[in-house]
């Protein structure tokens, strides 16, 4: 008997039930699990060696634990006792190596749970990247492009539908070319997780962190942090459908300041979606719908802008949220909302308060300059963006106008009394317009009104969605 063999046998015998996969086995014990690497060599990893499964077990400690606090508890051999029997611990020569970890319960991974606040969800990701320094590299992925259509033949999807797929996902990635080189010399590209799904996401003390980051390949990990988002973007689509998708792109966006990765989206969820559809495929499960999101992610969908005025309390931001999945491609638009950009360019989150010298006309300037810069950043990508702010003067309507080559305004009305109670009754949200504010922006004249008026006291959805010529999403 090896000593893999007789290890696993040990784990086996210590466990009161067992998780495995074609590289790792985990065995729940109390509150523990502990992971071993098996003993394989699969190409693209070799684990064959001792010495390596420590290393890598090392590193995929040293990965995760600052993300998933409480999770990761220690690298451990098991060596033999005086009787000659396996233990854990201990100062012999190692056997093996094992990982433990605290044990979670099952509905504390995402892909067996709810779908989390997606704030906090696109706040763990962004902190995530956040923490990783910017690597050399160029951002490209012929490579990828062409493995992954090798791997998906041999996995026995359709032929000519996974050539139809290459030709365009390589026509797309030439396109593309001088974009993700930019990015990668803007420092987009990072060490990143590498496996950002679902199931690689769990709650720990009631917040979403990322765990069982990519620790055997160095490459393969360090891309772009959008390449890196799009596959939990494409992961929430299929599970939770494109509202929950189109959140947390939203919320990423508003914690930093890349609307351009928008531009580079649809290669990369088409990548991502195939990646799956062939493991899938592979492992019996359901390949179809992946496979039907990959080819139509590829698809050219038109981009337009669309802007959201209206006093405080009118609804701006709540028309936008719900505007922005019917627009444009996968995920949907980018809502830019000007309350946010202010708070990202203080420094502070989109839910902390400012004072008053953050809302001078200097200031207010600013926050709309860095809109139009990051809307045309996301339309010249070919991306649709709603624009969400009061926009109070006939200037800032015409300049945000002037981004977009289709470009819809809507200005949201409502009687007074109704945005007094909606604005004194409003918490935890970006904006910290009072009711104070409210009345002094109520007596400003918007001067010349060229945008669609739409009534405000009840729902305008149907209403913006008749203008824009969408249809309806049902009761309004």
């Amino acid at each position: 008997m090896s000593g893999q063999e007789e290890a696993e046998r040990f784990l086996r015998g210590l466990a009161d039930s067992v998780r495995e996969t074609h590289v790792s086995l985990v065995a729940l014990a109390g509150g523990d699990a502990f992971k071993m690497k098996k003993a394989v060599d699969l190409g693209f990893l070799d684990f064959t060696r001792l010495g390596e499964r420590e290393r890598l077990l090392r590193r995929e400690m040293a990965l995760n634990a600052p993300h998933a606090p409480g999770m990761y508890r220690g690298v451990e051999p098991l060596t033999r006792g005086a009787d000659g029997a396996l233990r854990l611990g201990g100062e012999s020569e190692a056997v093996e190596w094992v990982l433990r970890m605290a044990r979670l319960p099952p509905d504390a991974f995402l892909d067996c749970a709810p779908m989390p606040d997606a704030a906090a969800l696109a706040d763990a990701v962004w902190a995530l990247h956040e923490a990783a320094p910017p690597q050399p590299g160029d951002g490209a992925l012929d490579g990828v492009i062409a493995q992954n259509r090798q791997t998906a033949l041999d996995a026995g999807l359709p032929p000519d539908r996974v050539e139809a797929w290459h030709a365009a996902a390589q026509a797309l990635h030439r396109r593309l070319a001088p974009t993700l080189a930019r990015r990668a010399a803007e420092g987009r590209v990072r060490r990143c997780h590498g496996d950002l799904h679902l199931g690689n996401l769990c709650m720990i003390e009631g917040r979403p962190c990322p765990f069982d980051a990519l620790e055997f390949d160095e490459a393969l990990a360090t891309v772009d942090v959008g390449y890196d988002l799009a596959f939990l973007l494409m992961d929430l689509e299929m599970r939770h459908g494109r509202d929950a998708a189109n959140a947390v792109l939203n919320r990423y966006v508003a914690r930093g300041d890349d609307a351009g990765l928008v531009a580079a989206l649809p290669l990369w969820l088409s990548l991502r979606a195939m990646i799956r559809a062939h493991v899938e495929r592979r492992r019996g499960g359901a390949w179809e719908a992946l496979l039907g999101f990959a080819e139509a992610a590829l698809r050219p969908v038109p981009g337009r802008l669309v802007a959201v005025g209206g006093l405080p309390g009118t609804g701006k931001s709540t028309l936008a949220r719900r505007l922005a999945p019917l627009l444009g491609p996968a995920p949907g638009a980018l809502v830019l909302r000007s309350d946010e950009i202010r708070k990202r360019m203080h420094g502070v989150l989109p839910e902390q308060g400012l004072p008053a010298p953050a809302y001078t006309a200097e200031a207010s300037d600013a926050v709309f300059a860095e809109m139009r810069r990051m809307a045309r950043a996301a339309l010249e990508g070919g991306h649709a963006v709603v624009a969400d702010a009061v926009f109070g003067r006939a200037e800032e309507r015409d300049a945000i106008a002037a981004c977009g080559v289709s470009f819809m305004g809507f200005w949201l009305d409502a009687p007074l009394d109704v945005l007094r109670a909606r604005v004194a009754a409003r918490r935890g949200d970006a904006s910290d317009a009072t009711v104070a504010v409210l009345e002094d922006a109520a007596k400003r004249d918007p001067g010349p009104m060229r945008w669609t008026v739409l009534p405000a006291e009840a729902d305008p959805l149907r209403a913006a969605l008749k203008a824009l010529d969408l249809p309806s999403t049902g009761p309004a």
